[in-house]
């Protein structure tokens, strides 16, 4: 039996010749920028000439260790920028998602007349520049922004948003009667990473909160638009069936239409999970870190580092522990959103329609 000659007869020579430009840009534009920043983490490049030189030295993992271990003003800083994107990740992921899921089922809804202004409405805010919308919450809610002057209005007095360093809870306890000044000896006797407890347990500042109010109202609507193509395959028959066997909305939202998101929910939170653990623009437009470092994030203290202070590995270093926070929260969250039971998405589903759609059936005779 005679095989054909050329490339026609070897299709993985051919395979490899078509995917051979895709190869070489990724090459060149991804995995050869990420193997130079590995390479700046571990050494002395102060961001002149070449980090490839032989001016540049090894250090190993000398900038790792004094963010990580290394008593110090560069340990505190950093261990801050985590605790601030920590609170900012804490309240932004879940805000977003829910708001986004609400606004979808709002829009899904069959009652609602004018849903493509309303997609558009709400879709608009996540379209638009960051930086343009920072500084229009940078004037919002400056000490005589619109926000203090409503509060004002009501009888309440506005915070000074971006010049007050408390965190929320101490905020909060401060307004309880508690003097947040003198804190208790077991708060602040203890230490980790450079930071006491109490600071660790302090909160988001009142400036990050504005800030956290910012990102979630502009996200919202892109995974408004991803809840609201995952509601549409939702099969109406499903739905139907389950409300003629009496279930409630509430019912049927969490027993049929949130397992059937599984999968979108995974994908809402893993983009979230790395938007907020990425933040930049609005920390750089309103912000800088102030005030006192309560909105000083791992990424523009990387930035910081690198293209302020000239210390390139140790900015390079910020960005791999930021990568590796990354990777470890997003497989322990697919890890917790994983089929339970052994049962796969596909069978979970086929079971909850067969069941609903044989009471129906049941009811019906």
């Amino acid at each position: 039996m005679s095989t054909r000659g050329g490339i026609r007869g070897r299709e993985h020579v051919a395979g490899w010749l078509f995917v051979a430009p895709v190869l070489v840009v990724l090459g060149l534009f991804l995995v050869a920028p990420i193997l130079m920043a590995l390479w700046v983490s571990v050494s002395d490049w102060t961001g002149q000439g070449s980090p490839l030189s032989s001016s540049v030295g090894f250090v190993g993992g000398r900038n790792y260790a004094r963010l990580l271990t290394g008593p110090g003003l560069t340990q505190a800083d950093f261990m801050t920028s985590i605790r601030n994107n920590f609170y900012f990740v804490l309240f932004t992921v879940p805000l977003q998602t829910v708001l986004a899921l609400g606004l979808a089922l709002v829009v899904n809804g069959r009652r609602l007349k004018g849903k493509g202004f309303f997609r558009t409405a709400y879709y608009f805010p996540s379209v638009t520049s960051s930086v343009a919308i920072s500084v229009v919450f940078l004037f919002l809610f400056s000490s005589s922004g619109v926000v203090n002057a409503l509060l004002s209005a009501v009888g309440l007095s506005g915070p000074q948003w971006f010049a007050d360093p408390r965190g929320l809870f101490q905020v909060i306890l401060g307004g309880l009667g508690m003097n947040t000044d003198t804190p208790p000896a077991l708060l602040t006797d203890h230490a980790f990473g450079g930071l006491t407890l109490w600071d660790w347990l302090a909160g988001p500042s009142v400036a990050m909160c504005a800030i956290i109010a910012l990102v979630v109202w502009t996200t919202a609507g892109t995974f408004m638009l991803m809840f609201l193509a995952a509601l549409q395959d939702v099969p109406v028959e499903i739905e139907e069936a389950a409300e003629m066997d009496g279930a409630n909305s509430w019912q049927r939202l969490r027993r049929i239409t949130i397992p059937m998101l599984r999968p979108t929910l995974f994908l809402v939170l893993t983009l979230g999970l790395i938007g907020t653990w990425q933040i930049f623009d609005q920390i750089y437009i309103m912000s800088q870190g102030s005030p006192g470092k309560t909105t000083l994030t791992p990424a523009f203290l990387s930035y910081q580092s690198s293209f302020v202070n000239q210390d390139w590995g140790q900015g390079a270093a910020i960005a791999f522990i930021l990568f590796v926070i990354i990777v470890v929260l997003t497989l322990l969250q697919r890890w917790l959103l994983r089929e339970r039971d052994g049962r796969s998405g596909l069978r979970y589903r086929i079971g909850i329609a067969l069941s609903l759609l044989g009471n129906r059936a049941g009811g019906a005779r």
